[in-house]
């Protein structure tokens, strides 16, 4: 990968995290009222008319049958454990406390990648990403309600996440990005159903849960789309530390929406996600000039 589709990637991933909060705080908003599995359908069923429109309005509505290509609905599969463990315990957790827990994942990422894809970690990187989970764990400080059996489905996220994130490379080449967020939406959106018809007694929403809900649909299927287009256009130890992000806007959205100031343990957690990210595209960098005068 080039120096410049990885900074592309990293923008792309840090945008994805900031939607991504931004739909599961619409969904803690929502879950006051409604459902979780009703809340799901309703937020499926705005993002998948969305991302369906989108693919009509691009003219990729002939490339549909490919959603069914089995890397894609295998990660939608894994979206799938990933996104229900996260909402099923975002009602008990703050949101903050549950992020940061799921930062794991980039871990489990890099692990994967040096496993199964024979990429180089190398010391430093891994001590760097184990310091990007110290802060990102400064930001949200999880309580005693981080030990608690909610907290390990925060967990099952940053495996099946990381998981999901591996599996994107095998998508074929020339699968548009919206057929792909398109498989994952509707892998949710009948999750929501088959959940609602078995697990719940459906209620009425209300004009603010429909709202929301839309506002959901729409930030998951931009943050679908990127996340996707990451991991095609960059390389997983490169962007993933990058998903650390994801704290410091849910600590946003926490500050913004429920009220909660971040004190100075967690402005020293922010910088600690933003020093060891920095340090790693340096690192990167490094390694290119370096590999680049052993070729010459």
């Amino acid at each position: 990968m080039t120096a410049p589709s990885n900074l592309r990637a990293i923008l792309a991933m840090v945008i994805a995290m900031g939607v991504f909060v931004t739909s599961d705080s619409c969904m803690k908003l929502a879950l006051q009222n409604a459902p979780l599995f009703e809340l799901m359908l309703m937020r499926g069923i705005a993002s998948v008319t969305i991302c369906f429109t989108l693919i009509l309005a691009m003219g990729q509505f002939a490339h549909l049958p490919r959603m069914f290509d089995k890397w894609l609905v295998g990660r939608g599969v894994l979206e799938v454990v990933a996104n229900l463990s996260f909402t099923s315990a975002l009602a008990f957790i703050a949101i903050a406390d549950l992020t940061a827990i799921a930062q794991t994942c980039p871990l489990f990422v890099l692990l994967g990648a040096w496993a199964f894809r024979s990429e180089k970690l190398g010391l430093m990187r891994l001590f760097l990403v184990l310091l990007g989970i110290v802060g990102a764990l400064l930001v949200a400080q999880p309580g005693t309600g981080a030990v608690s059996a909610m907290a390990g489905l925060a967990f099952i996220t940053a495996i099946a996440s990381a998981a999901r994130d591996l599996m994107t490379p095998n998508v074929p080449r020339g699968m548009p990005p919206l057929v792909a967020t398109f498989t994952v939406l509707v892998l949710l959106a009948l999750t929501g159903l088959i959940g609602m018809l078995i697990f719940e007694t459906p209620v009425m929403p209300g004009t603010r849960d429909i709202l929301l809900m839309a506002l959901a649909g729409a930030t998951g299927v931009a943050g679908h789309f990127l996340l996707y287009m990451t991991y095609r256009i960059g390389e997983a130890r490169t962007v993933a530390p990058f998903m650390y992000t994801l704290t410091i806007w849910a600590v946003l959205s926490g500050l913004i929406l429920f009220g909660d100031v971040p004190n100075t343990l967690a402005v020293s957690g922010m910088v600690l996600v933003a020093l060891a990210g920095l340090a790693i595209i340096w690192l990167d960098g490094r390694q290119r000039k370096q590999n680049a005068r052993l070729a010459a």
